[in-house]
């Protein structure tokens, strides 16, 4: 297996060197933001040495993964860049990182900061370590460490706290996951597992032929299914949440037309529709300044992929 190539992530905020230095530097704050940590404590140092610190992070189910580190920081005083240099590394068997170095670079400029970072590490666990880390941990930590990064420019420059950002994008993720299952089941329960009489008749009324019709079903299993799959992608999704409000008043009004009867049903379209409208409005309002790792940097400039 080929070497892994370093995890690398860049943002630019408009925040003052000063400032992101506190809340990158400073232990307490710095575990708000990232969601790489749960806790990090720094130990006492004399002047001319690194500045220890230990580390732990919560995986779940009451189990965490406890480590050491040490950090450098370095200013060049021609350029205004300021350096972090660290190394990490922990003793515990459940964790698949072994030792770990890196840097955070803060370099001016104009009103805005370039912030980003670089670092790797060695993996436990043999050959089996590194195919996980491969496919699995690294992406997922590139990932979270991104996501991590734009929460804190969020933070700096929009006063939104990351907890305040976590519930938001958990409300995105619960919203987005109950839209896309209505609409995959709503293309595969009563048109191809079960296909309803009631569904082949409202489009024979709606096209004018019956024949017409089996056909015209295929197409929407298709769009349904992949529009259902769609809420699932990592885009951005406000103008999705406005069509969806505008698709769904249609679909309602072509039901009104088809089988006005079936507004007084049990299960009738006007009140799914009408729920589903507002999912679709609680998703719009909320979508704003989300945090997403797509809005880092992840490799820099030039640098081929692969």
């Amino acid at each position: 297996m080929k070497k892994q190539k370093p995890i690398y992530v860049q943002t630019e905020m408009e925040t003052r060197m000063d400032e992101l230095w506190k809340y990158t530097q400073d232990p307490m704050l710095h575990t708000e933001w990232d969601a790489r940590f749960t806790e990090i404590s720094y130990l006492e140092k004399q002047d001319d040495e690194p500045q220890r610190f230990l580390y732990k992070t919560k995986i779940g189910f009451g189990i965490e993964i406890a480590g050491e580190g040490e950090s450098v920081g370095q200013l060049r005083k021609e350029t205004g860049e300021r350096i972090s240099s660290l190394k990490f590394w922990t003793d515990s068997k459940l964790s698949l990182i072994k030792v770990g170095r890196g840097y955070w670079k803060y370099t001016p400029n104009g009103e805005k900061i370039y912030f980003e970072t670089q670092y790797d590490y060695e993996t436990r666990f043999g050959s089996v370590g590194r195919m996980v880390d491969s496919y699995i941990f690294r992406p997922l930590l590139g990932w979270a460490t991104a996501w991590s990064f734009d929460a804190l420019k969020l933070w700096l420059e929009r006063g939104l706290h990351p907890r305040l950002l976590i519930r938001k994008s958990i409300i995105h993720l619960v919203v987005c996951l109950i839209l896309s299952f209505v609409w995959i089941y709503q293309g595969l329960v009563p048109k191809v597992l079960f296909t309803h009489p009631e569904e082949i008749r409202m489009l024979s009324i709606l096209i004018g032929s019956t024949e017409n019709s089996i056909l015209a079903l295929k197409i929407i299993v298709f769009l349904e299914i992949g529009f259902g799959i769609t809420w699932l992608l990592p885009l951005k999704k406000r103008r999705l949440f406005l069509f969806h409000i505008f698709l769904l008043i249609g679909l309602t009004v072509a039901a009104w037309v088809t089988n006005i009867l079936s507004f007084i049903q049990p299960f009738n379209p006007i009140t799914l529709n009408f729920i589903l409208i507002g999912l679709s409005a609680i998703g719009y309002i909320n979508s704003n300044d989300l945090p997403r790792a797509k809005n880092c940097m992840r490799k820099r400039k030039g640098e081929m992929c692969g």
